[in-house]
């Protein structure tokens, strides 16, 4: 006696599976590739953004410290005062401003170092954002020159 089923067979249902599963990998792939180029897209972005020169300048002043710092990156902070305006050998003199900034390279560090102490002119660059490796301050010193003191 032969039965007739109205059911899909089973090989109807397993081509079925296949292409369903086919187009579920089709699309995950596809959502891969759009996650992967936004990423790309993304960093390629803010590195941009990050070495952006917001503005630039000369700030002059006594060169209080400089130091290398940090647990995984290794960065090069420094500290200038900047202020009072007058006689700059007063040691007893009113505190002025301190103004914070980090050294571009090493090369800038090791002359920085040169001129702990002294008054002197850096140059520096503020960028728009800076990475945890490219200093803790957006001030980046590129340029230092010694100046002398103020009578």
């Amino acid at each position: 006696m032969s039965t007739t089923n109205n059911s899909p067979s089973n090989e109807t249902l397993s081509a079925r599976m296949q292409e369903t599963g086919k187009k579920a990998k089709s699309a995950f792939k596809r959502f891969l590739l759009i996650v992967f180029l936004l990423a790309i897209v993304g960093g390629a972005l803010a590195v941009f953004v990050s070495s952006m020169t917001y503005s630039q300048g000369n700030r002059a002043g006594f060169l209080l410290k400089i130091s290398e710092r940090g647990y995984v990156f290794k960065t090069y902070e420094g500290q200038l005062s900047v202020g009072p305006l007058g006689n700059f050998n007063n040691a007893g003199g009113a505190a002025g401003n301190v103004w914070g900034f980090s050294a571009a390279n090493q090369a800038v560090y090791n002359k920085l170092q040169q001129y702990e102490g002294k008054y002197v002119t850096l140059h520096y660059r503020q960028i728009y954002k800076n990475f945890p490796w490219q200093g803790d301050t957006p001030y980046m010193v590129d340029e230092v020159e010694l100046v002398n003191p103020q009578p």
